[in-house]
């Protein structure tokens, strides 16, 4: 006797929009998950939508997703990822948006990632910012990534550490050669990877410092960078 399997449901952009439009909320959240299958302009659209779900894991998957997706339309894009930065009322969509906007290298939004990082106190929602600025590349994140390493939370201080290194201005240098002597080990190490990445003579001197460092994992980390 032969076996015969179901057969397999096709999703549709259509059939996803409508599940997208149900008060279930796990049908809507499938409908998210499900539109991976979809060719890419569909999934755009349908994310779109999904950004301003009244569910926050809803918004936040979507808003994630659009880091990626939002290529093919990136003016729509900054659209939505500015307003769920600015008026998301959950700090993780508000963070989702600035990681999201990073990956896209809209730079356009600059202004409002500063703007959205004088207006907070929460760490997780700076910390992607800054983060965020850095993989933006734009030139005018210079003073706040300087501003953000007088944080008083170490993880916004090592991102604004990292962003330094990635916006690539060498002015960053001096002051990153300021905290080759910080306590904190992890801080360090961050500093390392940014002078290499930075270049230059008095980078490579900091490095040659860093790489007698007391924390064996910044030492090896740092020869490795020198070698």
């Amino acid at each position: 006797m032969s076996e015969t399997s179901e057969p397999k449901f096709e999703f549709t952009f259509e059939s996803l929009r409508e599940q997208l439009a149900t008060d279930d909320v796990s049908l809507r959240m499938k409908a998210v998950h499900a539109s991976r299958s979809l060719p890419i302009s569909e999934r755009f659209n349908l994310l779109l939508t999904a950004a301003i779900d009244p569910n926050t894991r809803i918004r936040y998957d979507a808003v994630s997703q659009l880091g990626s997706v939002g290529q093919i339309d990136k003016q729509k894009s900054l659209e939505i990822l500015s307003d769920r930065l600015l008026n998301d009322p959950e700090m993780d969509v508000k963070a989702a948006a600035a990681d999201s906007l990073g990956s896209l290298q809209l730079t356009q939004a600059f202004d409002l990632l500063k703007t959205a990082y004088h207006s907070t106190n929460d760490w997780m929602f700076q910390f992607s910012i800054i983060a965020a600025i850095g993989e933006l590349g734009a030139p005018e994140g210079f003073e706040l990534l300087s501003e953000a390493l007088q944080s008083p939370n170490e993880l916004v201080k090592i991102a604004a550490i990292g962003s330094l290194g990635d916006l690539g201005n060498p002015e960053a240098v001096n002051i990153l050669l300021n905290l080759i002597d910080d306590p904190d080990w992890q801080v360090r190490h961050r500093v390392s990877q940014s002078l290499a990445h930075l270049g230059g003579d008095d980078a490579k001197a900091g490095l040659e410092k860093l790489a007698n460092d007391p924390v064996l994992q910044v030492a090896e980390a740092t020869r490795l960078l020198l070698s």
